[in-house]
């Protein structure tokens, strides 16, 4: 009887954790590279030679076997790249080669299904 008592109370709150379903969303980091999948020289602020790539780190969670979409974004600039995410959660990363007339503040963002944005991150360049 006691265990029948146990599985009445539990019975609902299990069914409903397997029903709600994780809103996709996703961790993004800046730094100077990706190493073993996870970002080095992490910051929010880079002062770099011309040329130099800049790196966003993601980890995507919710979206499995969709495609995510990175956009860099500075005043009228704006650059684009598209990943697939085959399970979740899942770790990747683009980059940005930052030339001179880069300077100032960007903004990244990713973008899932019907352009949702699942992450952003902001950090600023000065260039040598």
């Amino acid at each position: 009887m006691r265990h029948f008592l146990l599985a009445a109370m539990l019975l609902p709150a299990l069914l409903s954790a397997q029903t709600t379903a994780i809103r996709p969303h996703a961790e993004l980091k800046t730094g100077t590279a990706v190493e073993k999948m996870e970002i080095a020289g992490e910051a929010t602020g880079f002062k770099v030679a011309a040329g130099t790539r800049i790196y966003v780190w993601a980890k995507v969670m919710g979206a499995a076997n969709t495609t995510v979409t990175f956009v860099f974004n500075k005043g009228d600039k704006t650059s684009k790249q598209e990943l697939k995410v085959p399970r979740s959660p899942y770790r990747t990363h683009a980059y940005r080669t930052f030339r001179k007339g880069d300077e100032g503040e960007w903004t990244v963002r990713l973008l899932g299904d019907q352009d949702a944005e699942l992450g952003a991150a902001t950090f600023m360049v000065e260039l040598q």
